[in-house]
């Protein structure tokens, strides 16, 4: 079946979803009317959108009316307080999501899309990642992987380094590296009021790959101390990692807190290189290609991802994703939601690029543009642990102390048993807002 044959078949099975929903969908397919969509897209990553939903209201007649913002949550809180929500929420992030699905200001979708299908074409966690208090309220669409480690491959070879498979070969290797008088780490965490969290990604990479899943819910639900000896064990690895008083890293503090995140994997591509690798997400690629010159995907730069902490927790990996929640129940809003879903729509998106990984797994491999992009949809489909990035599910007031606490600690690893408690305390009250 050609791509267009395959297109215009799940176009068929959308409009038959939405016939049987009982709306005015008339015998030509055509619903007509708008979905609003508040999101924070803009620039390439509104194109790529836009491209995905042309299909969709070429066949049905829906206009999408888009509102960017990158303060979604209190606009989105705004709106809902003057009775006037969107129809849909496209949102990166989920804790001001949660929040609002508690109160019922968000549709629960367990009826209105088709799950049968979604439990045919999704992995279980995916689904599970929507839910709150066992209803689905969240439509994943797009992933991104953290816990990625970046290098180049040029410089590993030129100096006989190996891709490490376990945590001990990491550790051997960025041993190796100090003693050839480089640097093992590139780190930047710089983001103006965000600064802070290119650090938390380490920990809480660390905490799910050492202590499991268990842990690490227990964690950003706000249950499990951040004094527990699960997760002071998790900042003492990442102390490991940046080594003492910073020295396995390129600039040590000074430059790790001053430098943007998006330039932190500058240093992979200087010669002699300034540090060997680069642990950040799978958007960076989108950074990289604003360097100069410009690297190369697959010949200036590869990536793995980290290894295991603990040989138990095997397969785990701490995600993020494209979003989408209802928040206003129409046939339109319905309709677009059944076709996000669709391995057709997601197809749209990954041919484009920009790092976007299909949740739906009849996307096929061989749609992704270059080696990287598929290598990181692989580890996506290996995923045997996957959970949501734990900062993102906290409250706010938490995710902000936790940003500063890991510029503290870059600082100043002595201060951990301080710096944790603290966050005991700003734990307390954090979690105790509705």
């Amino acid at each position: 079946m050609g791509r267009l044959t395959r297109l215009l078949a799940a176009m068929a099975i959308v409009v038959l979803g939405v016939t049987a929903c009982g709306s005015s969908t008339t015998s030509s397919g055509q619903i007509g009317g708008t979905v609003h969509v508040l999101g924070t897209w803009s620039g390439a990553e509104k194109d790529s959108f836009d491209a995905v939903m042309k299909p969709f209201t070429d066949q049905t007649g829906v206009k999408i009316s888009f509102e960017a913002t990158r303060d979604l949550g209190p606009i989105l809180q705004t709106k809902i307080a003057a009775g006037n929500p969107p129809d849909i929420t496209a949102a990166p992030g989920i804790g001001t999501l949660i929040q609002l699905a508690r109160a019922g200001k968000v549709v629960a979708l367990d009826d209105k899309l088709d799950m049968s299908q979604l439990n045919a074409n999704y992995g279980a966690d995916w689904i599970n990642l929507g839910k709150v208090d066992g209803k689905l309220v969240t439509l994943y669409a797009w992933a991104a992987l953290k816990g990625l480690v970046w290098y180049d491959p040029k410089a590993f070879q030129a100096k006989g380094y190996q891709v490490p498979k376990t945590w001990d070969d990491l550790m051997a290797l960025q041993t190796r590296i100090k003693s050839d008088g480089g640097k093992p780490w590139c780190v930047a965490m710089e983001n103006q009021a965000a600064s802070g969290w290119p650090g938390t990604d380490w920990v809480k990479e660390i905490v799910l790959s050492q202590s499991g899943p268990t842990v690490y819910d227990k964690w950003w639900q706000g249950k499990q101390k951040w004094t527990s000896s699960e997760i002071k064990q998790a900042w003492t690895t990442w102390g490991s990692i940046l080594g003492p008083g910073d020295s396995n890293v390129y600039g040590g503090s000074q430059y790790m807190i001053a430098t943007t995140f998006g330039d932190g994997g500058q240093g992979l591509f200087s010669s002699p290189p300034k540090c060997y690798m680069f642990n950040q997400g799978s958007f960076i690629t989108s950074f990289f290609d604003g360097y100069t010159p410009k690297p190369v995907a697959g010949t200036d730069y590869a990536v793995f991802p980290l290894p295991d902490v603990n040989s138990s927790n095997a397969g785990a990996h701490v995600l993020a994703g494209d979003a989408f929640v209802m928040t206003k129940d129409t046939p339109q809003a319905r309709a677009m939601l059944k076709y996000l879903a669709t391995a057709q729509a997601q197809d749209i998106w990954v041919k484009r690029g920009g790092g976007k990984i299909a949740i739906n797994k009849q996307v096929s491999l061989s749609d992704y543009p270059d080696p990287i992009s598929k290598s990181l949809a692989q580890v996506v489909v290996d995923t045997k642990i996957g959970r949501y990035d734990a900062g993102d599910l906290m409250p706010s007031d938490m995710q902000s102390a936790y940003w500063s606490a890991a510029l503290k600690f870059a600082q100043n690893q002595s201060q951990l048993d301080s710096i944790l408690a603290d966050l005991d305390k700003k734990q307390v009250t954090a979690y105790a807002s509705p």
